[in-house]
């Protein structure tokens, strides 16, 4: 067998040749991974816009949601006054019917100072066989008046409210619209939401200042604002009341002025 003898040069040149192999392959098998590109400015914009466009529908929707559901209550409380007033109105009607009464207003409607006054009948003037029948047909807005002020009077308030508001959408330009729109709010305050009724004593106040109870509606203004511990601005009201109407008004409230003054301790 023959001995192969590598000199000292051979050897390191063939050292060097398995280095450089060795060191290329490991290159090969050990490149760095390119790392991908990254999302551009404009398309992280336009995904925030199109989150913003999201958003801002979202808030429209919504909103028309709250605004639906809102008409969709006033509509119900609309129209669960309507039934009210309506069954009210027919329950009058059907006792007035069941007791035999005429289906006239209610004496106890008005003053006895503002009563139409008729023609007392003696007995020694009999009326003829053949005379005309007066007629029992009534006013059919003094019909409605008269079934709020006796729901009213019966405490049942919520009832008489509603139907004081459907007469004065349907006559409006009565001369009961006064009376009926102060009665609301008494109405109002006598339920115990004195706010609501100042508010609307106010209006008929101020939409109707020469209307028949546009002073009484200023003196219950008084009493609501007395109910929401505003004393002073009560006393503003009272003495509104009799700035404007002084003497005009009405027996009842010059008797009750005083001791509502006294009660809001107004000077003078």
């Amino acid at each position: 067998m023959k001995t192969a003898y590598f000199t000292a040069a051979a050897l390191a040149a063939l050292l060097t040749a398995t280095a450089g192999t060795a060191s290329a392959q490991v290159q090969q098998q050990y490149q760095p991974v390119q790392a991908q590109p990254a999302a551009t400015q404009a398309s992280v914009i336009n995904l925030d816009n199109r989150i913003v466009s999201l958003e801002r529908q979202l808030a429209d929707i919504l909103r028309a949601e709250e605004e639906n559901t809102r008409r969709i209550g006033q509509l119900e409380s609309t129209l669960q006054q309507e039934r009210e007033a309506s069954a009210s109105r027919i329950a009058a009607l059907e006792a007035r019917l069941a007791s035999g009464a005429p289906t006239t207003a209610s004496a106890s409607v008005e003053p006895a100072a503002e009563k139409p006054q008729l023609a007392a009948v003696t007995t020694a003037s009999k009326p003829k066989p053949t005379a005309a029948i007066a007629s029992t047909d009534a006013d059919p807005a003094e019909e409605a008046y008269d079934t709020g002020y006796q729901l009213w009077k019966s405490g049942k308030y919520e009832a008489a409210i509603g139907a004081l508001r459907a007469f004065s959408s349907s006559y409006p330009n009565h001369r009961r619209t006064s009376w009926a729109n102060n009665l609301a709010g008494r109405a109002m305050l006598d339920k115990g939401e004195p706010r609501a009724a100042a508010e609307v004593l106010l209006a008929n106040y101020r939409g109707n200042p020469k209307g028949e109870r546009a002073a009484d509606s200023l003196f219950y203004l008084g009493q609501s604002l007395m109910k929401l511990d505003q004393p002073s601005q009560a006393c503003k009201a009272y003495s509104e009341l009799e700035a404007v109407y002084g003497s005009t008004m009405r027996a009842d409230l010059q008797k009750l002025l005083p001791d509502a003054k006294a009660q809001a301790k107004c000077r003078g």
